[in-house]
């Protein structure tokens, strides 16, 4: 077998779980759904409702854009952070494996000069930013969505937890030389470590240090809670057309589960994922099950139009194309092969 056959075999192999993964998630929906009530419900959506959300997600992605840009250290411009993000997420919805990451990182990072890795560490702090609120959100909301008193004592000890977690990066962000130090006193005892290890932490403390500052660090923070704030109503306006009248916090936590149900490995645009996890919210709110796949359809598919034209808008703004990235990509693969050889030589 050819060198080209084992890689595309490899790649295939890599797809696989995650197509696995959506494909039973979207078996499992369906199973549950009256095809008739899911026409009903999708042929009743009106304009009205796409036109809000749609208006909603853009407004949602310049704020992020302007939060991705605080965490840079106002490194990047707002244009640059818009763009990347919206190019990001536009792979995202291409490749498996979060793509869309690697591809901004190199994006941004190259149209900035600070560095693809550089960049790459700062979207790991935006992540973790995500999934802490996220987290606080379920914890928050799940009380009042079960009802039961014990619950709420135990989402104010994980909430407590998640809290100490964010002051920790903000702590290591602040003692990035004696962290830095203390991890390369580590190497020293292994070669591969010093060599492999100590270098790609290293680089990640770079990103930790543009938080540095107290008064940056809460910036951050609060343009990314402020995303969420506007996402928070996306859901609640989804969530009104199933279940009228139904109190604010629904949509936080409709939110917030499908944010962590996305983060489960999957095929591109979290297909089948996507549409399990919020299904599964609704229906835990009070939501009828047909009803709920009709609206969880509609917003992916709006999503991903939105994702679409923005992205390709910043590649063509940017100079960017298919080409290049794949270019970058490969010569990164290419980079790790390497790195492999010297390592079992």
């Amino acid at each position: 077998m050819s060198s080209s056959s084992r890689t595309n075999w490899k790649s295939l192999l890599r797809w696989l779980p995650g197509v696995l993964i959506s494909a039973i998630a979207l078996y499992a929906v369906i199973s549950f759904v009256h095809i008739q009530d899911f026409q009903k419900t999708f042929s009743a959506a009106s304009w009205k409702f796409i036109a809000i959300e749609s208006f909603i997600l853009i407004a949602s992605t310049m704020v992020r854009g302007k939060a991705w840009k605080t965490i840079l250290g106002n490194k990047v411009t707002w244009k640059q952070s818009f763009f990347g993000i919206c190019e990001g997420y536009f792979l995202n919805n291409l490749f498996p494996f979060r793509a869309g990451e690697i591809g901004r990182s190199i994006f941004v990072g190259q149209a900035s000069g600070l560095g693809t890795f550089h960049v790459l560490s700062t979207i790991i702090i935006e992540r973790a930013f995500d999934i802490a609120m996220a987290a606080i959100l379920v914890l928050a909301t799940l009380p009042l969505v079960v009802g039961l008193a014990w619950v709420k004592t135990v989402a104010i000890i994980a909430l407590v937890v998640v809290i100490a977690a964010l002051f920790l990066l903000f702590l290591i962000a602040q003692n990035r030389a004696k962290v830095s130090e203390l991890i390369k006193r580590i190497g020293k005892k292994r070669s591969l470590i010093e060599k492999y290890v100590v270098p790609q932490i290293n680089k990640l403390l770079d990103g930790l240090s543009t938080l540095t500052h107290p008064g940056q660090f809460l910036l951050s923070f609060f343009w990314i809670a402020l995303s969420w704030g506007m996402w928070i109503v996306l859901y609640d306006v989804l969530v009104w057309q199933i279940i009228p009248g139904a109190p604010w916090w629904n949509g936080a936590f409709v939110g917030s589960v499908l944010s962590l149900g996305v983060a489960i490995p999957s095929a591109p645009a979290a297909i089948g994922v996507y549409e399990a996890s919020m299904v599964a919210a609704l229906v835990i709110v009070g939501g009828n099950e047909s009803a709920a796949l009709a609206f969880a359809i509609m917003l992916h598919v709006l999503q991903f139009v939105i994702c679409a034209i923005l992205g390709i808008w910043g590649l063509i703004r940017d100079g960017q194309s298919y080409t290049s990235l794949m270019s970058n990509l490969h010569l990164s693969q290419t980079s790790n092969h390497l790195n492999e050889i010297e390592t079992k030589e």
